[in-house]
C-alpha cells in the first residue's frame, strides 16, 4: 500500500521568507490574488535578516538633489556591469515604486526636512543613488514586509524545507507542485514529506549559500539552487560571485568605515607569535594604508584591482591558505605608517577622515566618532572590538548570477519565477545595494505577472505526477536509511565546501576546479548508495546536502568554461603558473583580465551527460515605447482580464 501524504493546494506558493519572498506575497494579496501561501524552513532565517554591514546599502534612482538622473541612466549603469539590457531597464524602472512602498511600510529611510531621500555613491556607483537605513538595513525591509503579510493573514507554512519541484513534462515544462519536509513530523511512516498542489511557484530562496566554506552568509542559509536546476530551470551568470573581507566568527562584511579607519592588520601563526603583515607586501606603510582605506567602499574583490585596494584580499588569502595564519583586524591600536600621525596617508585618505571629524589616534575611537553602531553591532553579538581583535578571512558574499528569469521574472519553466538573490539578473560587477532594489522589484513584477494571467485550468494528471515524486522519493530515502557508507551527508558537505573555497573562489585554478567537477559528478550518480541516511529526521539536511552538490556541480561547469574562454574576470581571478607575479611576496601567478569580458553572459543547463554551458551576447537595453497615449493603450490591453485592475 502507497503512503499517504498531508495535501495542500494553492495557486500560487512562494517559497522563502526573506524581503523577495514576503514581497511576493504582499504583492499578490494586493492585487487581487488571494489564494496564496509561503513556505519557509524558519521565519528567522535567512540573508535578509540576518546580514547587513556596515552601513547596508539600498539603490534606487536618485531622488534628492541638483544632480539628474533617469530610469535609462540607471538602466545604463546596471548595463555597463554586465547586466542583460532588458532586466536593467525593468530593475531601474521598478526602482522608486518598490523603495517608496518600503518607505510606506515604515522602513527608516533618512531623508531632509523637505523629504528629499538624499543619497550616497556605492561601488560601481557614477551617482549618488544609495541609500541606508543603517547596519541592518534589510532586517529592517523582511520585518515591515512580513508584518504586512501577517495583517493579511496568508498563511504561512513555517518550519517546512522545500525539496523538489514538481513539473510536467513537454518541451516547455510548467511546475505543478512542489514536496516539502516538515521535520516535526519526520517519525511518522511519510519521513515528514509534504505534498503542496500549485500553479505557480515563486522561488525567493536566496543565493546558493551552501556553495562555499569561507562564507558571509549566514549559517541558517544554504539556498535552493539546485532544486531549481534539477526542475529544469536554466541558470545564468552562476561563475559570477562577490568576494570580500568578512569576520568568520559573527559572519558579518568588515566593509565601509571597517577599513576606513584604518585598522591594523595582524597575523598569528601556530605558535600564537602575532605580526602586523601588510607592510610587508608594499613599497611604503603609506601605501599599504591608502589600498586599507580604498577597500572600505571598493569592498567586493575585483580583477582589475589587483595593484589596488583587492591586493588586500589577495595577501590575506596567502597568509590564511598558504600560510595557515589566522588573521584579524586590531583597532586598539593605529597601523605603522601613523606613529606620527596622517602625513602618510594619500590625500583622497587624509580629507575623508578630516571632513568627518575623524583624525583621531586609534582606528577604535576613529570608529565611535564615524559610526558608534558599527562597534555596538559586534558588541551585540558577543565581539568587544575595543578589547580583542576580530578574525577575518576573504568569503563569498554574493552570487551575481542564479536562476535565468525573463522580465516578468519568469523562468524558462512555466509558472516558475525567482527573485532576489535567486534569480541571476546581475551581470559581472553590480552597484552595492542593487540586490536589495532587485529583492523589490523582481519579486514585484513576478506577482503582477501571475496577477495578469489568472487561472490556470489543472487536469487530474498535475497532481498525479506530485504524488509520484512523492512515491519515489520516499523510497529512495529509505534504501538510504540506515545504510553503511564512506561518509555522512555533512562530512561530504563540508569537504566539498572547503574545496569550493580553496580553488573555486576569488582565485580560480582550471585544472583543480575540472578535477572537483568530475569528483562531485561521480558522488551524486551514486549519492543514495554511498551516502546513507542515518535517521528519518535528517531526511531534510541529507536532502539539502545533494542540492548543495548539484549546485557546487553547476557553478563549476560555469566557471570552468569563463576560465577557458575569458580567463580572469569580475571576482574571479585566473591562477595561471606562467602568468604576471601580482605582488612581491606573493607566490600567485595569474591571467590579467582581457578587454571586452563584460559583453557575455553565461547560461547552464541540466542535460543527461551533466550540466552545459554556454555563452551568449548581452542583450541591449531596450528601446521602449515612450508616447503616452500609445503606452496608455497598450496597459490596458494588457491587464484586461486579469487580477490588475485599474486604479487598484
Amino acid at each position: 500500500m502507497e503512503t499517504q501524504f498531508p495535501v495542500y493546494r494553492y495557486q500560487t506558493l512562494v517559497i522563502g521568507s526573506g524581503c523577495a519572498g514576503f514581497n511576493a506575497a504582499d504583492w499578490l494579496w494586493a492585487l487581487g490574488c488571494h489564494d496564496v501561501a509561503i513556505l519557509t524552513e524558519g521565519l528567522n532565517m535567512g540573508t535578509s535578516r540576518n546580514t547587513g554591514s556596515d552601513k547596508q546599502t539600498y539603490y534606487k534612482l536618485s531622488l534628492a538633489g541638483e544632480d539628474a538622473d533617469s530610469v535609462m541612466e540607471m538602466a545604463k549603469t546596471y548595463r555597463e556591469g554586465g547586466m542583460n539590457g532588458d532586466l536593467a531597464l525593468a530593475e531601474a524602472a521598478g526602482s522608486t515604486k518598490a523603495f517608496y512602498k518600503l518607505v510606506n511600510l515604515g522602513v527608516p529611510f533618512p531623508c531632509n526636512e523637505y523629504g528629499e531621500y538624499v543619497g550616497y555613491k556605492t561601488d560601481h556607483d557614477p551617482r549618488q543613488r544609495a541609500t541606508s537605513a543603517g547596519p541592518l538595513t534589510s532586517k529592517y525591509m523582511t520585518q515591515c514586509l512580513q508584518r504586512a503579510v501577517e495583517k493579511k493573514e496568508i498563511p504561512i507554512f513555517d518550519g517546512m524545507q522545500a525539496v523538489q519541484l514538481v513539473t510536467t513534462g513537454g518541451e516547455v515544462p510548467r511546475v505543478c507542485g512542489v514536496l516539502a519536509v516538515d521535520s516535526r513530523r519526520s517519525g511518522e511512516d511519510a519521513m515528514g514529506l509534504t505534498l503542496f498542489l500549485c500553479d505557480n511557484v515563486i522561488a525567493a530562496t536566496g543565493g546558493p549559500a551552501g556553495v562555499y566554506q569561507n562564507s558571509v552568509y549566514p549559517k541558517s542559509q544554504t539556498g535552493s539552487t539546485g532544486m531549481l536546476l534539477e526542475a529544469g530551470a536554466w541558470a545564468s551568470n552562476l561563475q559570477e560571485w562577490q568576494y570580500g573581507l568578512a569576520s568568520t566568527g559573527f559572519r558579518w562584511n568588515v566593509s565601509g568605515t571597517y577599513q576606513q579607519v584604518l585598522p591594523r592588520y595582524v597575523a598569528v601563526d601556530e605558535r600564537g607569535s602575532e605580526r602586523e603583515f601588510l607592510p610587508d607586501y608594499f613599497q611604503s606603510p603609506g601605501q599599504a594604508l591608502d589600498c586599507v582605506f580604498l577597500k572600505g567602499y571598493q569592498w567586493p574583490f575585483d580583477v582589475r584591482k589587483l595593484n589596488g585596494s583587492s591586493a588586500i584580499d589577495l595577501i590575506v588569502h596567502h597568509e590564511v591558505f598558504d600560510l595557515h595564519h589566522k588573521v584579524y583586524l586590531d583597532f586598539r591600536a593605529d597601523p605603522i605608517g601613523l606613529e606620527d600621525g596622517f602625513d602618510a596617508l594619500g590625500r583622497e585618505a587624509r580629507e575623508y577622515l578630516e571632513n568627518s571629524g575623524a583624525l583621531l589616534k586609534t582606528p577604535i575611537a576613529r570608529l565611535r566618532r564615524m559610526n558608534p553602531q558599527a562597534i555596538e553591532l559586534y558588541r551585540s553579538h558577543g565581539i568587544d572590538l575595543e578589547r580583542e581583535m576580530l578574525e577575518i578571512s576573504v568569503c563569498a558574499q554574493h552570487n551575481n548570477g542564479g536562476i535565468q528569469v525573463d522580465t516578468d521574472w519568469q523562468t524558462n519553466v512555466r509558472g516558475l519565477y525567482a527573485a532576489g538573490e535567486a534569480a541571476g539578473t546581475f551581470g559581472v560587477y553590480r552597484p552595492g545595494g542593487s540586490a536589495l532594489n532587485s529583492t523589490q522589484v523582481g519579486s514585484m513584477r513576478a506577482a503582477e505577472h501571475i496577477a495578469r494571467q489568472g487561472y490556470f485550468p489543472r487536469g487530474p494528471e498535475m497532481d498525479d505526477a506530485v504524488e509520484a515524486a512523492a512515491q519515489s522519493l520516499l523510497k529512495t530515502a529509505r534504501l538510504a536509511l540506515g545504510r553503511q557508507g564512506e561518509v555522512t551527508h555533512m562530512q561530504l558537505r563540508r569537504a566539498m565546501q572547503s574545496r569550493m573555497s580553496q580553488c573555486a573562489a576569488h582565485i580560480r585554478s582550471l585544472p583543480e576546479i575540472q578535477e572537483l567537477e568530475s569528483e562531485i559528478a561521480a558522488r551524486l550518480e551514486h549519492y543514495a548508495e554511498a551516502v546513507p541516511l542515518e535517521n528519518p529526521a535528517q531526511l531534510g539536511g541529507w536532502c539539502r546536502t545533494r542540492d548543495i552538490l548539484v549546485t557546487q556541480r553547476a557553478v563549476l561547469s560555469a566557471m570552468a568554461l569563463t576560465l577557458s574562454q575569458i580567463g580572469s574576470r569580475g571576482s574571479g581571478l585566473m591562477e595561471d603558473p606562467s602568468g604576471d607575479c601580482v605582488l612581491p611576496g606573493l607566490p600567485l601567478r595569474v591571467r590579467r583580465p582581457s578587454q571586452g569580458a563584460l559583453e557575455e553572459y553565461s547560461v547552464t543547463r541540466l542535460a543527461q551527460s551533466g550540466f552545459q554551458t554556454q555563452f551568449y551576447p548581452l542583450r541591449p537595453i531596450p528601446k521602449a515605447q515612450s508616447w503616452f497615449e500609445t503606452v496608455w493603450e497598450q496597459y490596458r490591453r494588457r491587464t484586461q482580464g486579469g487580477g490588475v485592475a485599474a486604479g487598484r
